[in-house]
């Protein structure tokens, strides 16, 4: 509950909250909040500092905030999670992170589940990630391809990183189930 607003901060948002009960009690899938963006910024530092993902700005997280799902245990976000379209068929999975007492109990898969729930909603019938972790990945439905068929995030993103040269990263991919076609097939549905 946001104490100010008396609600939760990701209510009324149109994809819903996903709720996953653990041993150590329940963790809510919602949509980031500004308030969310500075332990974003230490959770996904944490791991780039390890050379396990890439660095994330604070001008870039609040830039990119509407991309963004956290897992938030009782108040405390405990991973992070963003969906970014790239394009009118293919949005990127990135800066997934759980904090490291976290790891193991399906929070990840949560995120990642959310972002491709929300790619489909949007209509995009592809997702991508780069990715040092591909095993998780795999177990997500994603499967290996080769970098250079997604030339929009290599020329538009991957030549300002300062690993562009000695990248390691790993690309995969994994097709959405999108229901209809968009607004079109809503506007079919509401007049018939």
């Amino acid at each position: 509950m946001c104490p100010r607003q008396g609600r939760d901060p990701g209510e009324g948002i149109t994809t819903p909250v996903s709720k996953l009960t653990l041993e150590s009690g329940t963790v809510v899938i919602r949509r980031a909040v500004a308030a969310d963006v500075p332990r974003l910024h230490v959770l996904i530092s944490g791991f780039a500092d390890r050379d396990r993902m890439l660095h994330r700005s604070l001008n870039e997280l609040y830039e990119n905030l509407r991309d963004f799902r956290v897992a938030d245990r009782d108040g405390e976000v405990v991973g992070c999670c963003a969906l970014h379209v790239f394009w009118a068929d293919l949005a990127e999975v990135k800066s997934l992170a759980v904090a490291e007492g976290r790891q193991g109990g399906g929070i990840g898969r949560r995120l990642v589940e959310a972002c491709v729930a929300d790619a489909a909603a949007l209509g995009i019938p592809r997702v991508f990630c780069l990715t040092y972790e591909a095993d998780f990945f795999r177990r997500c439905g994603f499967h290996v391809v080769d970098r250079c068929r997604f030339p929009r995030k290599v020329w538009s993103e991957c030549v300002r990183c300062p690993k562009f040269f000695d990248c390691t990263e790993i690309a995969m991919t994994r097709e959405v189930a999108v229901a209809g076609a968009g607004p079109a097939a809503e506007e079919a549905v509401a007049a018939g």
